[in-house]
């Protein structure tokens, strides 16, 4: 089968496209035939060493795919199921082996495009604003990257709960994509100074919390525009990882909380799994929650999904096609 291996880390160059042998489901595992691949930045991460894992390896968490094979102890899913994870050992493959506790029924009706898409971002904006900070209605919410494919999803479930959103973006096109997933006031990061613009339109008092998925390059005036005792949520590296800091910054700015989750610890039961995927998975068969799947590309052309993700070029979901 082919797969998309990394012998050492570094740029997207290191995604090659080899021929390796196709795995064989262990105790508790499914082999899937992967439909189609969810690319977010982590896999970036994986590929530079930023967050190290061992090589070689085939990068890819997410997927979703029909079931080619199950390993022993498995009864609860059969051989042509259609699932999806965002838990996939190695998913930019055109097979690949799943946790079966992780492998998530995927709604009848609901393509393998849209499945993949949307369970670990979607996952994650569920967390985020379900537990993370619980939003409540009439709270503010600034949300940057709000055109992406974490920030589509985060804007429109903020909105279902009722809050205030304030999004980020870099252009004018994705400003108006912002605006149709719901954002309330959208700032041209490009052209305005976020923290300036956040004060202005909260007149002065700040948000409630920020969900910030760019990391180094936005930490500082993020900080600066949350109110006293409100959240500061980091869960993302695009612009590089965020620099150490004192926490007496936390002190001066009102008492605020910072914390720097992962989809891992909110998954982390049956029953979390069950109701995040549930959620996510079923809004987006009815159509409640909309997935942007505005760019695909051959799984051969994994580099080139890379260079655009790091670049900054997409907006919504990126897929990889086997």
């Amino acid at each position: 089968m082919k797969a998309i291996v990394v012998h050492q880390t570094g740029g997207p160059e290191m995604l090659q496209l080899e021929d390796v042998p196709k795995p064989k489901p262990g105790p508790g595992e499914v082999l899937i035939k992967v439909n189609a691949i969810g690319v977010n930045f982590i896999d970036t991460y994986h590929r530079t060493g930023l967050y190290k894992l061992p090589l070689p390896l085939t990068p890819g968490s997410e997927a979703a795919g029909t079931v080619e094979e199950v390993g022993a102890d498995v009864s609860w899913i059969q051989k042509g199921d259609s699932v999806a994870s965002s838990a996939v050992k190695g998913a930019y493959a055109e097979y690949a082996l799943i946790p079966a506790a992780m492998a998530v029924p995927v709604p009848a009706g609901l393509d393998s495009k849209s499945a993949a898409g949307v369970m670990l971002q979607g996952m994650t904006a569920h967390y985020l604003v379900h537990s993370t900070w619980p939003l409540k209605a009439g709270e503010t919410a600034l949300i940057h990257a709000a055109a992406g494919g974490m920030g589509l999803l985060l804007v429109q479930m903020s909105k279902m709960i009722g809050a205030r959103v304030i999004g980020t973006v870099s252009t004018e096109e994705k400003a108006k994509l912002a605006r149709e997933a719901g954002a309330d006031e959208v700032i041209l990061y490009t052209k305005q100074d976020f923290e300036v613009e956040v004060k202005r339109i909260t007149g002065g008092k700040g948000v409630d919390v920020v969900y910030d998925s760019v990391g180094a390059s936005t930490f500082d005036k993020s900080i600066a525009s949350i109110r006293p005792r409100g959240m500061m949520v980091t869960f993302g590296n695009a612009s590089g990882a965020v620099p150490p800091m004192q926490p007496l910054t936390l002190t001066a700015h009102g008492s605020l909380f910072l914390t720097r989750p992962k989809l891992g610890d909110y998954i982390a039961t049956k029953d979390e799994l069950a109701w995040r995927a549930g959620d996510v998975l079923s809004w987006t068969q009815s159509g409640r929650l909309k997935v942007r799947l505005a760019h695909t590309y051959p799984l051969a052309d994994a580099q080139q999904a890379h260079k655009d993700l790091e670049a900054r070029k997409t907006t919504g979901k990126v897929l990889l096609l086997p």
